[in-house]
């Protein structure tokens, strides 16, 4: 077994992973062997060492919440310092996680023939493998995921622009333009108290109330609900829903899951409202 990687290399590694990260997203065409035989020149570690770091990174980034090189498998069994590298790497790019500057196309510029793909939620038959789930969930306690995600205002906002699209051209391609047309963005025109962000409805005029949560991470990301969107959940069951959007940096796909939530997911209190006596 070789030396521990040191702070200072898995910070040349990182840099290097989000260059050639950020090159895909735009849709550039780089050579990763060209890149990690310049890494060789930096680091004193193998080209085989190198590569596998590079997939440690991939497994590191995937439990972080964030889009990972695909050429590059998830590694996991990764040390925590790696983590840390990434933590410090993305706090020097703070617009990083900002769908305006990673998306090659805008999220308003979607193609009136695009809607988004649907599928069904994960379940524990499609679950990941135990050691991988336990540190991809030991990465996202620790660093906080669904705080990062919540507190990133232009991914949210982005996400439910998609989602409010989505809504009305599949009401369009039903033949109810008429319902189409009555789609709302709640969040937007009267702000978050209400509960869910869009109203929308379904083909038969039902309505729908969709909380949107966005990630640029995997399906099985951590996100944050609120206690008013909770209430709202249990108080309006004939009509709300949660629509989770995942992988949006690269290519959005969504699943809806319907109350009551505690089959579908684990809630954790996280806070507590505190009064004086």
């Amino acid at each position: 077994m070789g030396a521990a990687w040191t702070n200072a290399e898995n910070d040349l590694v990182v840099k290097d992973y989000l260059a050639m990260l950020a090159k895909e997203l735009r849709g550039e065409i780089y050579s990763k062997t060209e890149h990690r035989r310049a890494l060789m020149l930096k680091i004193d570690r193998s080209e085989g060492s190198i590569e596998y770091k590079h997939q440690n990174v991939s497994a590191a980034m995937k439990a972080l919440g964030e889009d990972w090189i695909a050429g590059y498998k998830p590694a996991f069994n990764f040390q925590m310092s790696l983590v840390d590298a990434i933590i410090r790497q993305l706090d020097l790019s703070p617009k990083w996680g900002h769908p305006s500057k990673r998306t090659a196309k805008s999220p308003t510029g979607f193609d009136e023939a695009s809607i988004l793909w649907i599928g069904p939620p994960p379940t524990l038959r499609n679950e990941p493998e135990p050691k991988e789930l336990e540190q991809t969930l030991a990465v996202a306690r620790k660093f906080n995921v669904a705080e990062r995600d919540e507190r990133n205002r232009a991914l949210g906002r982005a996400g439910e622009e998609l989602v409010l699209e989505h809504e009305r051209q599949s009401l369009t391609a039903s033949g109810r333009q008429d319902l189409a047309k009555r789609v709302s963005w709640v969040s937007e025109e009267i702000g978050d108290g209400a509960g869910y962000d869009i109203a929308s409805f379904g083909p038969d005029g039902r309505e729908r109330l969709i909380e949107v949560k966005t990630t640029n991470g995997w399906e099985r990301t951590p996100f944050h609900i609120s206690r008013n969107e909770l209430h709202v959940a249990n108080e309006r069951r004939d009509a709300w829903l949660l629509l989770r959007v995942h992988s949006f940096s690269r290519a959005p796909k969504a699943f809806e899951i319907y109350p009551p939530l505690e089959p579908h997911v684990k809630l954790t209190a996280t806070s507590f409202q505190a009064s004086l006596r």
